[in-house]
């Protein structure tokens, strides 16, 4: 499915409201002054409100078409999978993603 790139001005939540942060950016490529988010960058994650708090997360699955440095681009649609540790619930793109370009 397509959508936008993900960047890590984006606001990204797990699926307990806790803010997450994106600790390791590719700097080559940059949208809307921020890196775009590639397959496998990690997220530290705070403010979790589970009684087990998620800690981390990464994105597991992105774009099929669009790569950076070999690496699938993350999209901000649902069909991009993530995951957080320790819970296995999943990362969120909320709001500040681009909107001008678009992956597959």
């Amino acid at each position: 499915m397509p959508g936008f790139l993900l960047h890590a001005g984006a606001t990204v939540n797990c699926a307990h409201s806790g803010l997450a942060t994106s600790t390791g950016v590719d700097a080559r490529v940059l949208l809307d002054k921020s890196t775009v988010i590639v397959v496998g960058a990690p997220y530290t994650v705070t403010g979790c409100s589970n009684t087990v708090p998620c800690i981390s997360g990464r994105w597991t699955s992105g774009a099929i078409r669009v790569r950076v440095g070999g690496l699938a681009v993350v999209l901000s649609v649902p069909d991009s999978q993530s995951e957080c540790v320790p819970t296995s619930t999943p990362l969120r793109a909320q709001a500040g993603a681009q909107t001008r370009v678009r992956g597959v």
